[in-house]
């Protein structure tokens, strides 16, 4: 056996074969591989150009084209990216333009870009409420069902062949039901009806009762019959001040009003021993907040992040309408076996000691004008999701609580994503409340 000799490398020690050191010059393997990584990375450092393809361009739906175009990747290629966000210019779109992307976005299916078209429609759908109802026909017909928010604007023709559909087409039937919910007029709240007063024949292949996909477009059935909507209007916008991806183009103009987020409690979660902390305070005669009855001049919705994301945590209103822990929170099975420590969320970016020992808490605003309510509906589009009122952005299926009171469906009433809490924070944290209980909850989801 061939005697090894040391990798000629300094600070190696690894010995090899002399046939490999002829090979390598000496080297031993790893030293060879991770001096060629080395030595590439090296000509990309030397030769890599910034390209700025929006260099000169100012309108908004070229920059926009841009932006969704597909993209090779080339290590010698650094894009610089876009003064604003893809959501920011989508927002600046006039009326004119709003109809350009959607030529655009309709040209691309039908040249088999389906993905990228579908994503355009969604933004237009979701940030402008553009209706889609002349070219819903033309999207079915591309067997196009999904995403079911695209569909809300059709027609009372095309309503009438979906509910024909949903009797048919098995394959697609969680699609159709779906769009009828996002449809949602009356025609089709009295056909869901119908369905719960007497259930079809395909019911017993859902996983769920036909009526609770009414859940997914943010609304369900009262025991009457009617249309009961679950997430409170207008919606408004919430971010970080100083934070340059906010909606509307005029960042640096911002004066949005104050807003009391993530403030931590003295209090202890009787469950993990986290301090509690106020998920948002709103004084109620905030715009916002227009069709919420609440007792206390500020809706304050407290939580333990940590066990939310495990269960609902319910909060009840104390006389003076201080939060408090509700009697009717439950435990999960098995949390007792949970390791709190590894999961306990940072929140010691929320407050800093300045230099004479002051507390110094992070600024947040809410925006001074109203959004569309589905703004933030699709979280996978990554919108601003912090908000209060408009349609909650489901990461998983649509869940809104009972009231553990009066078992009525609690209404969705804000929501914040999990990176405003902290530094590379995931998921939605989802807060509702009860208005005839004066409760409060929150929920968490994530991908």
């Amino acid at each position: 056996m061939a005697e090894r000799i040391p990798c000629i490398r300094k600070g190696c020690d690894h010995m090899i074969l002399p046939a490999t050191a002829a090979k390598t010059g000496g080297y031993c393997m790893p030293c060879k591989q991770e001096m060629e990584r080395e030595a590439h990375q090296r000509y990309i450092e030397a030769n890599r150009r910034d390209v700025d393809l929006y260099e000169g361009i100012t309108d908004a739906v070229h920059i926009l084209k841009i932006m969704h175009e597909p993209r090779t990747y080339n290590e010698l290629i650094r894009y610089v990216p876009y003064k604003y966000s893809m959501e920011q210019v989508y927002l600046s779109l006039s009326a004119e333009q709003q109809h350009e992307m959607k030529c655009y976005a309709m040209d691309l299916i039908r040249s088999d870009d389906e993905d990228g078209g579908k994503d355009i429609l969604l933004y237009l759908v979701c940030y402008h409420d553009l209706p889609l109802t002349a070219e819903i026909p033309e999207l079915l017909e591309r067997d196009i069902v999904y995403p079911a928010v695209l569909f809300k604007s059709a027609s009372g023709e095309t309503r009438d062949h979906l509910i024909q559909q949903v009797n048919n087409d098995k394959e697609n039937r969680n699609h159709f039901l779906i769009m009828l919910a996002y449809i949602g007029d009356d025609a089709v709240v009295q056909q869901f009806w119908q369905w719960k007063q007497s259930p079809p024949e395909w019911a017993g292949e859902l996983y769920v009762e036909p009526e609770c996909y009414t859940l997914q477009a943010g609304w369900e059935l009262t025991e009457e019959g009617q249309r009961r909507e679950l997430f409170i209007t207008p919606s408004y916008s919430l971010y970080e001040a100083g934070d340059s991806d906010v909606e509307g183009s005029e960042s640096v103009n911002l004066e949005g009003s104050p807003i009391s987020l993530l403030v931590p409690s003295s209090s202890l979660c009787p469950w993990c021993g986290s301090s509690f902390i106020s998920l948002m305070n709103l004084h109620v005669k905030h715009p916002s907040l227009q069709s919420v009855h609440w007792n206390s001049p500020q809706l304050d919705v407290h939580t333990c992040l940590v066990c939310s994301s495990y269960s609902v945590v319910y909060m009840e209103m104390d006389a003076e309408g201080k939060p408090i822990w509700s009697k009717h929170n439950m435990k999960p099975d098995g949390f007792d076996d949970i390791d709190v420590e590894e999961i306990r969320v940072d929140v010691s970016g929320l407050v800093s000691s300045t230099l004479d020992d002051s507390v110094q808490r992070r600024l947040f605003h809410i925006a001074p004008k109203p959004r569309q309510p589905f703004h933030g509906s699709e979280w996978a589009m990554e919108p601003s999701l912090s908000q209060v009122g408009g349609h909650p952005g489901w990461v998983q299926d649509a869940d809104y609580p009972s009231c553990p009171a009066c078992s009525v469906t609690m209404k969705a009433i804000g929501q914040l994503d999990g990176e405003m809490i902290q530094e590379n924070g995931e998921g939605v944290y989802y807060m509702f409340g009860c208005e005839p209980c004066q409760m409060t909850a929150v929920s968490y989801q994530q991908s």
